[in-house]
């Protein structure tokens, strides 16, 4: 167990798997109470119990984060309940696959309920807690797919390149009341939610021949640098876009062996 949040109240949502989950670990790890969110309440638990075997210090609140309300509601009995809230982490996101012309309106909005909604939402309410405290530090959570676009994703393109401005907006906003706002920008990261594109060997060699360091990222590793940005260490860090994509994006273009 380390001190780098020792005494720190943090918030993850999307904290019952993949990245959120291993975030919720190393952040326990370190010290902090993690509160982590979902729809799952048995996902959640198994987390829970995770991290309490170890001697961590973790509690799960069941919501919804594409619904105002039930997100809202969370965060506010998570710091009344603990009296501060010093870290959010919006991590929680959704997505809809296919041509934009076969794209219903609906599928389209659904990328933006939760990604960008349920972001807004949550760092609404963690803004009421954290300016009148005069300090904290939000990370919310794009995707190479807003620096870069990708196609058959566009509306999860579109929501997370809002998130990039988004952050930029509130850490310009919210400097001068002590709270900061930064965000990653993962590459391939092996979760459930790329288990589609890394069925199979051949389908994963062929990505890691796009990625300067051959290899696609664990969510371990997004986990440390999720950490970086929510601890004091990086008290001189907000408006930042972070890249955590083993140099894809730092590539104009890839030779193939």
């Amino acid at each position: 167990m380390g001190n780098r949040l020792a005494g720190k109240v943090a918030f993850i949502t999307g904290g019952s798997s993949g990245i959120g989950r291993s975030t919720a670990i190393r952040f326990a790890e370190e010290g902090a109470q993690v509160v982590i969110c979902g729809r799952k309440l048995d996902a959640l638990n198994e987390v829970v119990s995770v991290v309490q075997k170890a001697g961590g210090k973790i509690e799960a609140a069941q919501a919804d984060v594409s619904n105002e309300a039930e997100i809202t509601q969370a965060i506010e009995a998570t710091a009344k309940k603990h009296g501060r809230l010093d870290i959010l982490v919006n991590n929680a996101m959704a997505y809809s696959w296919g041509a934009i012309e076969a794209t219903s309106t609906e599928d389209w909005k659904s990328n933006f309920s939760t990604t960008v909604d349920g972001t807004f939402w949550a760092t609404r309410a963690a803004l009421k807690i954290m300016k009148p405290q005069g300090s904290g530090s939000i990370v919310n959570m794009s995707s190479i797919c807003g620096v870069f676009g990708m196609a058959w994703m566009a509306g999860y393109s579109a929501a997370k390149a809002a998130i990039i401005n988004f952050t930029k907006a509130v850490a310009a906003e919210v400097g001068p009341s002590g709270v900061r706002c930064n965000s990653i920008i993962p590459g391939v990261v092996d979760t459930p939610a790329t288990s589609g594109m890394l069925s199979d060997q051949k389908s994963k060699s062929n990505t890691e021949k796009l990625i300067p360091l051959k290899r696609v990222g664990n969510p371990d590793e997004l986990a440390n640098a999720i950490l970086f940005l929510a601890s004091d260490e990086s008290s001189y860090v907000t408006g930042a876009s972070l890249p955590v994509d083993g140099g894809r994006s730092a590539e104009l273009y890839t030779v193939l062996e």
